[in-house]
């Protein structure tokens, strides 16, 4: 029983999960002095002669912060396989209310909905539709992804809504404004404010040339700036209609793609890079 648990388990467990698998509080300290077993954190043990995986780590950080502790943010993420990559971080929720240890975490405390509560392989985890909303406030490419793949609109309005107030929910209400299908015009939106904040002339929006509309153009230079909406809203007509538009473009333009996320998440770069493109180019042209 105590092989078939730490085989299901990454390694990982719990003083309270080592005795019901019929162990003593003796045979556990043994254990551990052993060298057997090593303590990851108070109650918390992982078995030595085990690889110390991402997992394993996850599991030691979430049993270590309590029973009432939930997985949250990127980290649920990964666990809901929604992305790829364990983050360095791991964000951990607690109820408001009773006591908590923190170690090797961030903790949150704040009450979640008992719907957005669910047990993945054996890990309380907030749910793929809360988990979303909050893995993507600042990484909107989550969002996008997991719509693609795992959920819908509906469903993380519901969720959204039954977890007002938390931390990030601002921002989520405006992702999921933008997902219902606003990305594209908010996109533009947030450019056009950035170019006039940082005082960069020579474009027009929404430029017409050769049947096509340029979301935002330097006419001068030849340079098209194009905005993306979310990819989940994408089917294959649309995306042969853009490939097709923008390989007609770049047979006399220098064509620059952004998404909404570049746009909210990295504005200074995607300017940073627009204006160089433009200044060589520029440079380059016959005086």
């Amino acid at each position: 029983m105590l092989d078939q648990w730490l085989a299901q388990h990454d390694g990982v467990i719990t003083r309270a999960q080592a005795r019901d698998c019929g162990l003593s509080d003796d045979s556990i300290d043994r254990l551990v002095r052993s060298g057997a077993w090593c303590v990851h954190s108070r109650g918390v043990y992982f078995v030595a002669n085990r690889p110390f995986t991402d997992d394993a780590r996850i599991r030691c950080v979430l049993w270590g912060a309590g029973v009432s502790a939930v997985l949250s943010g990127e980290a649920a993420a990964f666990w809901h396989k929604v992305i790829a990559d364990v983050p360095s971080l791991i964000d951990v929720t607690v109820p408001r209310a009773g006591r908590s240890r923190a170690e090797g975490c961030r903790l949150r405390r704040r009450d979640v909905h008992p719907k957005d509560v669910v047990l993945r392989r054996g890990l309380r985890v907030t749910s793929l539709e809360l988990t979303v909303l909050e893995a993507s406030v600042g990484k909107a490419h989550i969002m996008d992804r997991a719509l693609q793949r795992h959920t819908n609109l509906e469903r993380l309005r519901r969720a959204h809504a039954r977890n007002v107030g938390r931390t990030g929910s601002p921002k989520a209400e405006r992702l999921l404004k933008a997902a219902e299908g606003g990305a594209r015009s908010e996109g533009e939106r947030l450019l056009i404010r950035e170019l006039r904040v940082q005082k960069i002339q020579g474009w027009v929006v929404n430029f017409r040339w050769g049947g096509y509309e340029i979301d935002i153009a330097f006419p001068g230079v030849m340079v098209a700036v194009e905005i993306d909406g979310w990819a989940f809203h994408s089917d294959r007509d649309a995306f042969q209609r853009d490939r097709t538009r923008q390989n007609v473009l770049s047979q006399s333009w220098t064509v620059l793609r952004y998404t909404w996320a570049d746009l909210t998440e990295r504005p200074e770069r995607v300017v940073a890079e627009i204006v160089a493109t433009v200044d060589r180019i520029r440079c380059s042209q016959p005086r």
